[in-house]
């Protein structure tokens, strides 16, 4: 489902009026249209879009192009930049994703990830659904091993309103398969430790 512009545009022209400013006046003249835009172009792109689609290029490891370099360990993608909206005051958070994933027989192009966290990211969201959504994605598309996620993020919920820290982030962990188990997802959180430092 497609972000209705229009719509969107008159509600934030109505949004304006009631906080007492005018919609007319030159500085506010184009923000409805302007804020339907980043709406429908960026914030909530992801709305209605699949997000395992990105995932359905694979190449199989065992048949292959490079059938005799088959991965024992994980794939680990650190530091994918994302923003996001939270759904509960539709303030934006953002920050970066680790992603790792024990392939099974097949794997994906590694451009694939950000484009499922893209998708994902652009809906209004819970950065701890984020995290596990973005798990079960790759989870069931890729049939692998085991998943392990690590969100970090800055919420302008946080760091603008109430308390007001704006040091403060949040880290959330989502794991699938051989990554529940404690000495294995504490492998790769060393190393996604040591790739932040």
């Amino acid at each position: 489902m497609a972000v209705d512009r229009d719509r969107v545009s008159a509600l934030v022209r109505e949004l304006l009026v009631a906080i007492g400013e005018d919609p007319d006046r030159p500085g506010l003249r184009m923000s409805p249209q302007r804020v339907a835009d980043l709406y429908a172009d960026e914030f909530f792109a992801g709305v209605g879009e699949d997000a395992a689609a990105p995932l359905r290029r694979t190449i199989s490891v065992s048949h292959g192009p490079a059938p005799d370099t088959t991965p024992s360990g994980a794939v680990l993608l650190r530091g994918i930049r994302f923003r996001s909206v939270c759904e509960h005051h539709l303030l934006p958070f953002a920050g970066h994703v680790d992603i790792a994933y024990l392939p099974g027989e097949q794997v994906v192009g590694l451009g694939a990830l950000p484009k499922v966290v893209d998708i994902l990211a652009a809906r209004p969201q819970v950065q701890e659904r984020l995290g596990e959504q973005i798990a079960d994605t790759i989870d069931a598309a890729l049939d692998c091993r085991g998943v392990l996620v690590v969100l970090d993020a800055v919420h302008q919920c946080v760091t603008m309103r109430g308390g007001r820290q704006p040091d403060a982030s949040t880290v959330t962990v989502a794991a699938r398969g051989a990554f529940t188990d404690p000495a294995a997802r504490a492998e790769l959180m060393a190393l996604i430790s040591r790739g932040s430092a």
